[in-house]
């Protein structure tokens, strides 16, 4: 399978630092946004607006017009979790058959508890699904810091001819078959996360951290196993490298929120998954019969049904039990 021109929907930081990557990896990159004002600045400027000083590369060419960015050998879907379905619609319509779509958000839909590939499969049914996840900031990708990533595919051969097609001297995939295992990877570390942040804006130390990262590591398993996710995978990049990246830094968006939250704030980031992905976790392990405590305690809190401080109590008066 050749993959020579990729085409990345999508020009937010993430967008655009994936869309440096293919450039870096010698592919043909056309990059869409749907932002008019985005992405005149993009194509006039040749800056992200989300990543000042990180310079476009003269070969990508911006564009509005989806029907333009859909004739490529794979495409990447770039656009918050909740926005997918829209976007992926509106790709359908002109979208050559088996054609990989390659989500990039890490997410659960609400409303039909759906992960990204599901979303593609159904709203663009000519299409591969595909997943790209893994511990990876859009910053250090963007900048050509070393990074590696999963992408996972049902069909073993996609899987492969895509890492290959975006591998690079700093941008390192690795391909798998297990696309659950993958999405279950991304969308539970981000409820961790905004733990793992609550703790750290508390103050509560090294120590309650490093318990709160292993314990939830232990609920995303949990959760990947009852799945049907490969053991492999939930301690691979996509599921342990994933989580211990997004909780111990102030570059991710749901750590952050985390820590506005333990220091009493009204968080400020919009976009931060996790707080969208939390409720819907929660009814999935529900469903499942799957205990996952810290989940349970993160969607209490967003929702205002638990405070902070009781949140904390509630989980460390949990019964005592063999770990």
């Amino acid at each position: 399978m050749s993959i020579e021109r990729i085409s990345v929907l999508g020009g937010g930081a993430w967008g655009t630092a994936l869309a440096l990557t293919c450039a870096r990896a010698g592919r043909s990159v056309t990059l869409w946004e749907f932002d008019a004002g985005n992405a005149d600045h993009l194509g006039s400027k040749r800056e992200s607006r989300f990543l000042p000083g990180v310079r476009l590369d003269d070969g990508i060419k911006v564009t509005r017009a989806l029907a333009e960015a859909s004739r490529a050998d794979a495409i990447l879907l770039v656009v918050p979790a909740q926005a997918m379905r829209t976007v992926a619609k509106s790709l359908a319509q002109t979208l050559r058959a088996g054609t990989p779509v390659i989500a990039c958000a890490k997410g659960i839909e609400h409303g039909t508890h759906k992960f990204m590939t599901d979303i593609v499969a159904e709203c663009a049914p000519k299409a591969t699904p595909a997943i790209l996840s893994g511990p990876s900031f859009a910053a250090d990708v963007a900048r050509g810091l070393p990074t590696a990533v999963t992408i996972a595919a049902s069909d073993a051969k996609v899987a492969e001819a895509l890492a290959q097609a975006m591998s690079s001297g700093t941008f390192r995939p690795y391909h798998s078959g297990d696309v659950r295992g993958v999405e279950i990877g991304g969308a539970a570390k981000n409820v961790l996360a905004i733990a793992s942040g609550i703790v750290a804006g508390r103050g509560l130390g090294a120590s309650a951290s490093a318990a709160l990262i292993t314990r939830g590591f232990a609920e995303l398993a949990r959760f990947g196993r009852a799945d049907g996710a490969k053991p492999e995978t939930m301690t691979g990049l996509s599921g342990l490298g994933d989580l211990i990246l997004t909780c111990s830094s102030p570059q991710s968006r749901n750590f952050s929120y985390g820590v506005a939250l333990g220091k009493g704030e009204k968080p400020g980031d919009k976009l931060a998954e996790g707080a969208f992905t939390a409720p819907v976790l929660l009814e999935m392990a529900a469903a499942k019969n799957i205990e996952m405590p810290i989940a349970g305690a993160v969607a209490a809190v967003l929702a205002g049904k638990l405070s902070v401080d009781r949140a904390i109590e509630s989980l460390l008066a949990r019964p005592i039990r063999q770990e």
